[in-house]
């Protein structure tokens, strides 16, 4: 049976943790060196730009593509709304008339004479990251994010999968050896990390997942049952920062 490279865990009861916190591409820092942070404070924050979308104007409004710029009622960098006439022609000495609408708000972002499409770029998305502990921010990383500072007890997992949470922490297993089932939760595990046993059974999934729980942290689970919750097999995974 071939064997997979499992790297050392770290377990300890407490540890001086320090995490950074870094925007995708640059933004603006909300929090200065010294703050104390909380788990859902925003720390940074930036835009990531909306999706393109290349629009056929030669071909809607019936021009050569070097026609189109002539054509088009609105010049590059102009905002424009959903259903907005953007560019209009006529044909046939005016018999027959056309229009090109914008598909969805946004703004031109390039009008070629070349291959007669024009392209529009959609709102930008707002993107916020936040501080996910508790802690004090002891670097900040001019419009990137923030190193924070924080104490406590450190387990280090070998798998993991969703995203990151934060919540209160919950033991809910009969012990170590145990595993943790559907009956260990209840109610008062909503937006909670329940903590199990030995390993964490398809029905308590489900079942914490009904509650509302943030997530589940146990010695293990068993893979059929993993891949009939998500719905997908998952395969090979190696993580990095749970």
């Amino acid at each position: 049976m071939a064997h997979a490279y499992t790297p050392g865990l770290k377990v300890t009861d407490n540890i001086v943790l320090r995490k950074e916190r870094r925007l995708p591409i640059l933004g603006e820092v909300r929090v200065g060196l010294g703050d104390t942070v909380r788990p859902d404070t925003v720390v940074a924050e930036t835009e990531l730009p909306g999706d393109p979308q290349t629009l056929n104007a030669a071909n809607v409004l019936g021009l050569l593509p070097m026609e189109v710029p002539r054509h088009m009622l609105k010049k590059e960098g102009d905002k424009v709304t959903a259903g907005e006439v953007i560019g209009r022609a006529s044909t046939l000495f005016g018999l027959i008339k056309r229009q090109l609408k914008a598909p969805c708000d946004g703004t031109i972002e390039r009008i070629s004479e070349v291959s007669g499409q024009v392209t529009l770029r959609e709102p930008p998305v707002p993107l916020q990251i936040t501080a996910y502990i508790h802690g004090t921010i002891v670097e900040v990383l001019p419009r990137e994010g923030v190193v924070i500072e924080t104490e406590g007890a450190f387990i280090q997992g070998i798998f993991g999968v969703g995203g990151e949470t934060f919540g209160t922490i919950r033991f809910r297993a009969a012990g170590p050896d145990k595993p943790l089932t559907a009956a260990d939760i209840d109610d008062s595990c909503k937006d909670g990390i329940v903590v199990g046993g030995s390993l964490m059974t398809g029905e308590a999934i489900a079942k914490a997942a009904k509650v509302g729980v943030r997530a589940l942290v146990a010695g293990g689970i068993i893979d059929t049952d993993l891949v009939k919750y998500l719905g997908y097999d998952i395969g090979v995974a190696i993580t990095g920062q749970e």
